[in-house]
């Protein structure tokens, strides 16, 4: 660890931002693509009618387990953040805990290999699932907190933009190495073959039926594998970030049950001070709001596209669907730079509003699209508005923040609205998706989502380039 390294030098900064290219690659392979695959070729290879799992002492739909252990797993960090921040401020280590949920996430994202449905093996598989989640989650909280602490007001928006940009990049070339993996096993060596009497005596459909199935196999090996580079790659390259970045103020408190309810005292403090700090107050209102219809966005555009577009075949789904995620995820990574540039000349809210807008448009854009290529145009806006969106929130509300050491506290506020945005985000779209019958008017409905934030933005009071 270089303590030498001074706020704001060049390095530090690099140092933080990398930790973007390190965890990133969960999203994508994990939670975006490679795993949903998996976890579907998972209930086609036990030829079931019906995609049901017994689990916690009951039958569930297999999206709706993945879909309550993920909101559980939201709800876990939502609590445990502004707990394990306020004692990491108390006693000065917040690089333990981030290392932690670091190491917690790469396990579990290793233990996926193992990931099984049946009833003696489904727990411990959503465990190593929810361990990935929480990981990378609870990782964010600790991360962005050193926002503040590495880097001077005029130097935050450029280093968040360019931690996604990091994260976008990495990401994208690991899911590319990881879908070739899957589509041509063979060149990694997994072995695809049948027996050499089927090869003599099997007629031309047999033989291409056993190459099938025997590629098949081989590309589910792949996915397993791929599941192994991502807690690799989140694991190491994550050391270079916690060589640099500095360990904390050693303040030397030891953990104790007053130092527990002490890091809720001191979130009721600092909700507190929000109301002595009205323009940080109303950001948060805003960023709440917006970000709740941005994450429901993320969180179920592969599923809007599966089930809303005509792709014509399964094959031409998955493979469209995947085109689809590495478009948003290349042009995020202009997005956050353009977005940055946008914010220096005009300001971050008046940045902010634009962006939200073209959001809106793009939500009643989203319910008339029902071709491939509707979807991928959709896809590059997305990715255009993601970018920006995520790097300059988070930005703005570190240069909001006042004069204090206590960072971690006040970004634990940040991360829990953020997490419970997203559960009651995707409550209300599901709760609309039932009664209707249809994912449009759930998207829909999230342009008044985009229009409150817009509104709420324009309430938060101007100061320097705001």
């Amino acid at each position: 660890m270089k303590s030498s390294l001074q706020k704001g030098d060049k390095k530090l900064l690099n140092a933080w931002a990398f930790y973007d290219w390190a965890n990133s690659v969960y999203t994508l392979t994990i939670a975006s693509s490679i795993f949903p695959i998996f976890y579907s070729a998972l209930f086609l290879q036990s030829s079931q009618a019906v995609k049901t799992v017994w689990a916690f002492g009951m039958e569930f739909k297999s999206t709706a387990l993945i879909t309550f252990v993920t909101a559980f797993t939201f709800l876990v960090v939502a609590l445990l953040s502004p707990i394990l921040s306020g004692i990491a401020d108390y006693i000065g280590n917040k690089m333990n805990f981030l290392k932690f949920f670091c190491y917690v996430g790469s396990i579990g994202c290793v233990g996926l290999y193992w990931f099984d449905i049946t009833p003696d093996k489904i727990h411990l598989s959503l465990l190593f699932y929810f361990m990935g989640l929480l990981g990378y989650w609870g990782s964010l909280v600790f991360y962005n907190s050193y926002l503040p602490d590495i880097a001077f007001p005029e130097q935050q928006d450029g280093i968040s933009a360019k931690g996604f940009s990091l994260g976008y990049a990495g990401s994208v070339l690991l899911l590319i190495l990881n879908l070739f993996m899957v589509m041509f096993p063979q060149w990694f060596g997994f072995e695809i073959g049948i027996s050499e009497e089927l090869m003599k005596n099997g007629s031309e459909e047999a033989v291409e039926k056993a190459l099938k199935v025997s590629k098949d196999a081989a590309s589910f090996e792949a996915m397993k594998i791929s599941f192994i580079t991502v807690g690799i790659w989140w694991a190491l390259f994550s050391q270079y970030t916690f060589y640099y970045l500095p360990k904390g103020a050693s303040i030397g408190h030891k953990i104790t049950r007053d130092v527990v309810f002490k890091g809720m005292k001191e979130l009721r403090m600092v909700w507190k001070q929000l109301h002595e700090n009205l323009r940080l107050k109303r950001y948060l209102y805003a960023f709440f709001v917006f970000s709740m219809a941005v994450q429901t966005i993320m969180l179920i555009a592969v599923y809007f596209g599966e089930e809303e577009i005509a792709w014509g075949g399964a094959s031409e789904k998955t493979m469209g669907l995947i085109i689809s995620i590495l478009i948003i995820q290349l042009v995020a990574i202009a997005g956050a730079v353009i977005t940055s540039k946008a914010s220096n000349r005009y300001g971050n809210i008046k940045t902010l509003i634009v962006v939200n807008m073209v959001w809106m448009a793009l939500c009643i854009y989203a319910y008339f699209m029902k071709t491939p290529m509707d979807f991928y145009i959709a896809a590059g806006i997305v990715g255009l508005v993601m970018g920006g969106i995520q790097a300059l929130a988070r930005s703005t509300y570190s240069k909001f923040l006042p004069d204090t050491e206590d960072t971690t506290s006040y970004f634990s506020f940040y991360d829990v609205a953020e997490k419970i945005g997203i559960v009651i985000g995707m409550v209300i779209f599901a709760f609309i998706d039932q009664i209707t019958g249809t994912m449009r008017n759930g998207i829909l409905f999230l342009f008044l989502f985009f229009l409150m934030g817009i509104v709420l933005l324009l309430r938060v009071p101007k100061q320097s380039k705001d």
